[in-house]
């Protein structure tokens, strides 16, 4: 006769599982990646300035003999693309191990955050993309997982960018783990937009219908951004527009409206359609810019909790 698992081993089983998974993340933790080359030229920068709406007649983000031809600091989401999701293949722990219930059509980029280490930033070179795990949060029916990049010249081994990837898993919580994200400053800041005044500065841009197809060239090929199949089984009814992209729009905002990024942080709050406009509301605070960016069509939020320090 076969024996019916008591209690005390249904919980010793599960609390054991817990201990697993604590185990594989802290032990992830400690791992960095091999490194991931970026090798890149004008054309690649323009190719970028194109996807985040840049004009012909901008010749300094069109048109690489311009005297003033810049990449925008934006373009820093870009080199560390490849190495981050869904998980770096050198690492010896799976996404698996980390989340036992990881499944990678419920994943969600939720949040990013970008630092710009240096100006002025090359419009050619080579870089090398180092990525790790952060930390991974758990919220219940939910689980985030943040991943973060430093980006190093190849040739001189200076910091170049730094990004934080902030990932939300549906349906892999439970595990026990921490309810809250650890405080890593303007990376994990809250930021609300003011309440007693109107913004200080709004600018409005339409998308085009081939926006995300121009934008995955930089290096998002995710087929939702592109194939109506694959975004219908995710729930839209059309492609979507990257969030990096929406991101870039407001990152060019701002630096060609206040002047050099330091860093910026977002929540992504909604889905932009190709063709529909963006308007990016702007207060000004000192040497912080609080921005939401929404959806006229819609009225509804795309971007939400965001704010980027300026330098000068």
């Amino acid at each position: 006769m076969s024996s019916v698992p008591s209690q005390n081993s249904f919980v010793d089983g599960v609390e054991s599982s817990r201990r697993d998974t604590f185990m594989a993340i802290e032990a992830a933790k400690q791992l960095t990646s091999n490194g991931t080359e970026y090798k890149y030229d004008e054309k690649d920068v323009i190719l970028y300035n194109l996807g985040i709406g840049a004009e012909a007649t901008q010749l300094n983000l069109v048109f690489e003999r311009s005297d003033d031809f810049e990449t925008l600091p934006t373009f820093g989401t870009i080199p560390p693309y490849s190495s981050i999701p869904p998980f770096n293949p050198d690492l010896p722990y799976t996404m698996e191990d980390i989340l036992p219930k990881f499944s990678l059509p419920m994943l969600l980029h939720g949040e990013h955050y970008l630092e710009i280490k240096r100006y002025p930033l090359p419009t050619s070179g080579i870089l090398v993309s180092h990525s790790k795990v952060v930390e991974v949060i758990d919220k219940g029916t939910a689980a985030i997982i943040i991943t973060a990049a430093t980006t190093k010249d190849a040739i001189t081994g200076d910091e170049v960018f730094y990004n934080e990837f902030s990932l939300f898993v549906k349906d892999a919580g439970g595990f026990g783990g921490p309810r809250k994200v650890s405080d890593r400053g303007a990376a994990t800041a809250v930021n609300n937009p003011p309440v007693d005044r109107e913004p200080d500065l709004v600018v409005e841009e339409k998308t085009t219908r081939q926006q995300a197809a121009l934008y995955r060239l930089s290096g998002d090929l995710n087929p939702i951004h592109i194939d109506p199949g694959v975004s219908r089984i995710n729930g839209f009814e059309v492609p979507i527009l990257h969030g990096l992209c929406t991101f870039g729009i407001a990152g060019k905002h701002i630096h060609q409206n206040f002047g050099r990024i330091s860093n910026m942080k977002v929540r992504f709050a909604g889905v932009v359609i190709p063709g529909q406009t963006l308007q990016t509301k702007m207060w000004k605070e000192g040497k912080r810019i609080v921005y939401q960016v929404v959806v006229v069509e819609t009225g509804k939020l795309a971007i939400s909790n965001a704010a980027a320090e300026l330098i000068d």
